[in-house]
């Protein structure tokens, strides 16, 4: 869990964000015309040893917004029902605001200005989330809206493999092909997948920090400027 040692390490790691895997279901592959079904954010910590760490999942189903498409080859691969009288699906925004909140709450914990998304094949996520806080009209997401920690090429460049299967296999977490493209079990896959990558990256951290400190960058890589972040919200 974070600590407040813990905290200054992780505004120090990623620049004063803190990284948030997110992962959606969805009923197509266009933003802003197709529904988003799903949406899971995994928290990312630091334990006692300094080593990133899967934290806490927080998973809704989304209930499509009016107007909405959805292609029939979608549901077909996340085994979403979206009419299923039991499903226990929020609205768009409830669901954005709920995930919200944790994600400032662990901004808060972790002395971060902001968080940026991590995602395999991060554009997708990113893009469908962005039209869902802009249909909601959502103020202030936590999220930088453009930038992002792709997954798919980190584990392109560690391990030679871009899909996710294949990259958490040879990465030696596993993967149950049954559970695949549910939000919840593919985003805490990417976040299993995001720490191992960074946490073998420590000693190569270790020496940029030591680094950009004797360039006198070691206190602006500690936080986002509060310009940048006001400028960030302005988008």
């Amino acid at each position: 869990m974070n600590t407040e040692q813990g905290a200054g390490r992780m505004a120090r790691r990623f620049r004063g964000f803190l990284p948030v895997v997110v992962d959606v279901e969805t009923g197509g592959f266009n933003c802003q015309r197709d529904a988003l079904l799903q949406i899971a954010a995994v928290m990312i910590e630091l334990d006692d040893s300094g080593r990133l760490v899967r934290g806490p999942t927080h998973s809704y189903h989304v209930k499509p917004f009016e107007g909405a498409n959805i292609d029939a080859a979608s549901l077909q691969v996340n085994k979403i029902d979206p009419w299923h009288p039991l499903r226990p699906a929020l609205e768009e925004r409830e669901a954005l605001q709920r995930i919200f909140k944790e994600v400032r709450a662990g901004m808060q914990s972790a002395g971060c200005k902001r968080a940026i998304l991590v995602g395999h094949n991060s554009w997708f996520d990113l893009s469908f989330l962005n039209a869902a806080v802009e249909r909601s009209a959502v103020k202030r997401c936590p999220f930088h809206p453009f930038s992002s920690f792709d997954t798919a090429t980190l584990a392109g460049a560690a391990f030679g493999q871009t899909v996710l299967a294949k990259a958490a296999t040879i990465a030696g977490l596993g993967w149950d092909t049954s559970s695949a493209h549910s939000a919840t079990y593919d985003a805490e896959r990417t976040a299993e997948l995001f720490c191992t990558i960074c946490n073998e990256l420590a000693g190569s951290f270790q020496w940029a920090e030591n680094r950009a400190r004797t360039l006198g960058w070691h206190e602006s890589t500690s936080a986002v400027p509060d310009s940048e972040a006001d400028a960030v919200d302005e988008l």
